[in-house]
């Protein structure tokens, strides 16, 4: 898929364009990574004979950039969200920096053990982490499936073996394969499509909820354990419905929801799904979201967005004095990327309707990290992030969240259900 950054609407007022160029501000050109990959997701809807304002409305970087940062906006009872646990975060080690993330109690308990302790205090666990090397700790962590990288500097990144991996391809890699679906197709929009979602945190969850205010019939499914962080369900979970399934210990209601899917959004590595003894149907749109990518050595690790900020450079280039570690003002990989894949997945069920095949759909957190890198327009002199107002949130009961980013739509068609709260079935 080639995507063309496309330019924002004009503002209109000396304050607008202010405002305009502060929010998501940055050194690297953020908004433009946000409203590219919002603009990707509604140019597919308009080549999949999607009609209404969808395919007239022009991008609002408002409401792209309070998607983007919707952890900021996000309110459950008037409690904001807690986007890091303490364990989450950088760490001086004895050869530069480490990031980590421990927002997940497995991977807390396995960057404790690396670390060899048991109580998760930040301090303790701080002076440990000095007196280690970042790049010993980094092996020791995917090893045992820990989260943590080696902060490093843009050029060391490009020139790593993951970093040329991660830069190499379009930045969602579509491949069409053999088998056909047997299922009459359903024309040219989302309506009657069905799509399973067995992804977490956001990249995926957005690609799904994307899908879903366009038409699909979005089922997430998730393991009883680990339950999924509260809040970050609720601010992804809009349109779907959220059923919990054991895809080791009931393979066959598994296998029925496969069988009746068009489309399988997973964080998964290739072929996992079968190694649960699962059977993949034909004509299935097979799509899938990453930290690293396919390729290269670090192609089965773990990874965040957070963490490939780390990775990539990006926490140096974002740094307000040029050492102390600075960060994107969202988490611009994870949202972007699920955009972009689901604007792929549109593109893919368009060809399915013409020819029956099923595809594969891959993209990562890194290729999308190469893709901010290599944009133009940086301004390390940029004013601080403007928090979007009010205007770009939509308040149920007790929860606000931002509105769509995908121009056209005001509100998604409900609010997240309760994590686990729907039977595992399709409507």
């Amino acid at each position: 898929m080639v995507v063309t950054l496309v330019a924002a609407s004009t503002p209109r007022t000396v304050d607008d364009v202010r405002m305009t160029d502060a929010w998501l501000s940055a050194t690297l050109p953020v908004l433009g990574l946000a409203t590219a990959s919002v603009e990707a997701v509604r140019s597919a809807a308009v080549r999949s004979g999607a009609t209404g304002p969808v395919t007239e409305a022009a991008v609002d970087p408002e409401r792209v950039a309070a998607a983007f940062a919707s952890d900021r906006l996000f309110r459950a009872a008037g409690t904001p969200a807690n986007a890091f646990a303490p364990l989450s975060g950088f760490f001086r080690a004895a050869d530069g920096y480490l990031r980590t993330h421990a927002n997940y109690p497995h991977h807390r308990d396995r960057l404790l053990r690396i670390v060899g302790l048991t109580e998760p205090d930040r301090e303790t666990v701080a002076r440990t982490i000095a007196t280690r090397s970042a790049a010993e700790l980094e092996e020791a962590a995917a090893q045992v499936g820990a989260i943590a990288v080696r902060a490093r500097t843009e050029a060391e990144w490009r020139a790593s073996a993951p970093g040329v991996a991660a830069a190499t391809g379009p930045l969602v890699r579509t491949t069409e394969r053999e088998d056909v679906t047997a299922r009459t197709p359903t024309g040219h929009t989302l309506a009657g499509i069905r799509v399973l979602d067995l992804t977490r945190v956001l990249a995926g969850p957005v690609c799904g909820r994307t899908l879903a205010l366009l038409g699909a019939d979005v089922l997430r499914l998730d393991p009883p354990v680990p339950a999924e962080i509260g809040w970050q369900h609720l601010d992804t979970g809009q349109g779907k419905r959220s059923a919990l399934l054991d895809l080791r210990t009931d393979r066959p209601r598994a296998q029925e929801l496969l069988d009746q899917a068009d489309v399988l959004v997973t964080g998964y590595r290739p072929g996992a799904i079968e190694a649960f003894g699962l059977r993949m149907p034909p004509g299935l749109i097979r799509a899938r979201v990453n930290a690293w990518g396919d390729l290269g050595p670090w192609a089965g690790r773990r990874g965040f967005d957070s963490i490939v900020q780390a990775a990539a450079g990006i926490w140096l280039i974002e740094s307000a004095d040029g050492v102390t570690p600075g960060a994107l003002p969202a988490q611009a990989l994870d949202h972007a990327t699920g955009y972009f894949l689901a604007a792929a997945i549109i593109d893919a069920l368009v060809e399915r309707a013409a020819d029956g095949r099923g595809r594969d759909v891959a993209a990562s957190l890194a290729r999308t990290a190469t893709w901010l890198l290599d944009a133009p327009g940086r301004d390390p002199h940029h004013p601080p992030a403007a928090a979007p107002t009010a205007a770009a949130t939509v308040t149920h009961g007790q929860l606000t969240t931002a509105r769509p980013a995908i121009p056209g739509f005001d509100d998604y068609p409900h609010p997240a259900h309760p994590w686990g709260s729907d039977q595992p079935r399709f409507v």
